[in-house]
């Protein structure tokens, strides 16, 4: 069961981290980027443009005054019926058509950031060493592929695209302003420190409530994820209302962040609409002055009071993207960390290629430790070393937490050793290519995955330019011809989610079709027919007999019936091999292999011991 992970602010510097945002992904889109701000940049002028309006439009039409706009041209009362409503007409469609331009833009630019991001992400997944991904819960992965992702889109488009709109919009009243009354328009930036200050307060708890409840995002997710894979083990145990009480504690968890960010963001606007009142009083006292003295016209006034509305209603939204923008730069904080990462299991610069032909398998004295040597944990594999010749069947047996399986992950690298070496044809695996080494092997285990694609995609799965003959023969091979064909769809039925629509020996026998079909010189197996009915286990032991002929086997098993004919039997306990033989000479031996085998503890034939006796 996983244990929810704390909330926690991740201090990464601003600059760094925008400039990195800016050249992963903002660059790759900067000619859309770049049209939607322009965009925004009109839309947030002919905002102001179309207010400023006010003023020759009430002088004008209700006053029957000539009037001046923007200082350019003179429009004469007789004129103003019809210019100034054309202007305004004018105005509005430019405002129209850049808000439209800018809406298509930002999508696209969005949308090509996410995707942007989430492919970056799998790939950062998929590539990860091994005990990464088992350390990680697959729940994270998710909330960043779904969830950051698109926060990030949301604050570095439609975020930046709106403060850019908003602020200019801003600079475009007070612009605007200014020119009406330069020293009104003074009065007002009083009051911009006091609304500073209350937008920075909250702005800061936002980004704090924010960071917590993407943390709990992540935690929720996981939390779905494993009630869904575990749901058997729920019901059985009966455990329905614990799990809905342990998801319902990530929830209110996810809950306080998200109330706390929210009310930052609903608190904000309100007084910041109090401050904004404030200077409204003031502006209106100072006007009706001016105006009792005839130094403002009734037009300039009410142009001067649509310009301040608009002010606060585009400082209001600048505060509401504040919130915007802390999801964004918690999200793009979490998605860097991740990327960042790098795997330990990478290949050497001068790695040489493996060619194609029979190989010999070789372990040197290996050790090896799932902990850092700092832990002071006790290493899994400690000296190992066997040998697998090409047309060799080597086994190992023991008992269960012995190693045997770590033996297995090393040979294609999933982990590499810490001591000694693992070496194909003489040559250590970390001086090969990746894809040759892993080209060179087929893996069969005890439970394998199938895509929920065709039968004929899973088999295919390693050789995807593989021919429906080539499928096909490779199926018959693994005894899988005869059931697929019997399906309504034959080889282009689908397998269902991890193959669940496949019983365990079919399902099996297709994982060993795509080895055929693979034809690689190293195989692998991984207690290939523990988990069968004796009828399965015929078929699919068949297969495999036929599918180990000349290639260089290693083999896990816990059935001895399966390794009798096994080449060399490697006997594994605690992490060392402690005999090592044939079945016959290891049975007579009386070590531990032969304890296993009397007290059928792995294979329930006890007339394999005697005839061997």
């Amino acid at each position: 069961m996983t244990t929810p992970a704390p909330a926690a602010d991740e201090p990464e510097p601003l600059r760094p981290l925008l400039a990195r945002i800016w050249r992963d992904y903002l660059s790759h889109h900067r000619t859309p980027l770049f049209l939607s701000i322009l965009c925004a940049a009109v839309v947030g002028v002919m905002a102001a443009t179309v207010l400023q309006l006010l003023e020759p439009a009430i002088d004008g039409l209700f006053l029957g005054r000539a009037v001046t706009i923007w200082g350019v041209f003179t429009v004469p009362p007789g004129e103003a019926l019809l210019a100034i409503p054309l202007i305004i007409i004018g105005a509005g469609l430019i405002w129209t058509a850049a808000a439209l331009g800018q809406a298509a833009l930002v999508n696209r630019l969005g949308h090509g950031i996410v995707g942007d991001i989430q492919i970056k992400l799998f790939g950062a997944m998929i590539r990860a060493d091994l005990a990464r991904l088992r350390s990680q819960h697959s729940g994270g992965f998710v909330s960043s592929v779904l969830f950051d992702a698109n926060l990030v889109r949301e604050a570095f488009t439609q975020g930046v695209v709106n403060y850019t709109q908003h602020a200019l919009t801003l600079f475009a009243v007070l612009a605007y302003m200014a020119w009406i009354d330069w020293r009104l328009t003074l009065i007002v930036l009083l009051g911009a420190p006091l609304i500073a200050f209350v937008i920075r307060r909250f702005g800061k708890r936002m980004r704090k409530a924010t960071t917590g409840a993407m943390v709990e995002t992540s935690n929720l997710s996981t939390a779905l994820m494993e009630n869904l894979d575990g749901v058997r083990l729920i019901k059985i145990e009966n455990r329905e209302a614990a799990e809905e009480a342990r998801v319902g504690e990530v929830v209110g968890r996810r809950q306080r962040h998200v109330i706390k960010s929210a009310d930052s963001r609903a608190f904000a606007g309100p007084l910041s609409n109090l401050m904004a009142m404030f200077v409204v009083a003031a502006v209106m006292a100072y006007a009706g002055w001016q105006a009792r003295g005839g130094e403002m016209s009734v037009g300039a006034f009410a142009a001067y009071i649509g310009l301040l509305m608009a002010a606060g209603q585009s400082l209001r939204q600048v505060t509401n993207l504040q919130t915007v923008m802390a999801e964004g730069l918690t999200a793009a904080r979490r998605l860097f960390a991740a990327l960042d990462i790098q795997p330990e299991i990478r290949e050497a610069p001068d790695a040489a290629a493996l060619p194609d032909g029979p190989v010999t398998i070789g372990l040197d004295r290996v050790s090896f430790a799932y902990a850092p040597a700092a832990e002071n944990v006790a290493p899994t594999l400690s000296d190992i070393s066997l040998t697998v010749a090409p047309g060799e069947t080597v086994a190992l047996v023991g008992p269960s937490g012995g190693g045997k399986s770590t033996i297995l992950s090393l040979l294609p690298r999933f982990y590499d050793v810490t001591a000694g070496a693992v070496t194909i044809n003489g040559r250590d695996i970390r001086e090969l290519k990746l894809h040759d080494l892993r080209a060179h092997i087929a893996l069969v285990t005890q439970e394998p995955f199938l895509f929920d694609d065709t039968l004929a995609a899973n088999i295919a799965y390693g050789r995807p330019g593989a021919s429906q003959a080539e499928i096909e023969a490779a199926a018959a091979s693994a005894a899988a011809h005869d059931f697929i064909t019997a399906l309504p769809e034959g080889y282009r039925t689908r397998a269902g989610e991890a193959g669940l629509r496949l019983s365990g020996g079919q399902r099996q026998r297709i994982a060993i079709a795509r080895a055929f079909l693979k034809d690689a010189p190293i195989l692998l197996l991984d207690e290939a027919t523990s988990a069968l009915d004796t009828e399965s286990e015929a078929l699919v032991q068949a297969a495999l007999d036929r599918l180990m002929t000349g290639r260089a086997t290693l083999m896990i098993a816990h059935r001895l019936s399966t390794v009798r004919n096994a080449d060399r039997i490697y006997v594994v306990e605690a992490g060392r091999i402690v005999e090592t033989g044939s079945h016959a000479g290891l049975v007579k031996k009386g070590g531990l292999y032969a304890r296993l085998a009397k007290q059928q503890s792995l294979d329930g034939d006890p007339v394999t011991v005697a005839s061997v006796a």
